[in-house]
């Protein structure tokens, strides 16, 4: 009467783990799918000779009046030296992104420079747009 024996129940666990990594892969994915990348429309400068900057805690955008924006705010020079102390951690170790259009002025350019190393930022790079051959 093996029929009437009591057995010991058994989980099996490797096909939950195999299901729970799945999951996991999923939601990573689908997470990266669900945040959105913002950002604004402008001409940047052309260059032949771009190379890849590490990725910008602070992008900076500059029109051709001179109009400096930063997250969708607009700010003046010394605001945006504000906001840059005021930002998490140390200044120095803050990279910022300057992303000007492609008519502004030298002038313009030097004055967000400015404010970001009164800022304390050592870490300023350009945004430009790769020229193919």
């Amino acid at each position: 009467m093996r029929y009437f024996e009591v057995r010991k129940a058994r989980i099996e666990i490797i096909p939950m783990i195999d299901i729970m990594f799945f999951l996991l892969i999923f939601f990573i994915m689908f997470t990266l799918h669900m945040i959105p990348s913002k950002g604004l429309s402008s001409s940047l400068a052309s260059s032949s000779t771009t190379t890849a900057l590490p990725h910008p805690q602070v992008i900076v955008s500059l029109n051709t009046q001179g109009l400096i924006e930063v997250n969708n705010q607009s700010l003046s020079p010394l605001q945006l030296t504000q906001y840059l102390q005021r930002g998490p951690g140390n200044p120095r170790d803050t990279i910022v992104t300057i992303a000007g259009a492609r008519d502004t002025s030298l002038q313009h350019l030097m004055t967000v420079m400015d404010a970001c190393r009164q800022a304390g930022v050592t870490q300023i790079g350009l945004a430009a747009r790769e020229i193919h051959p």
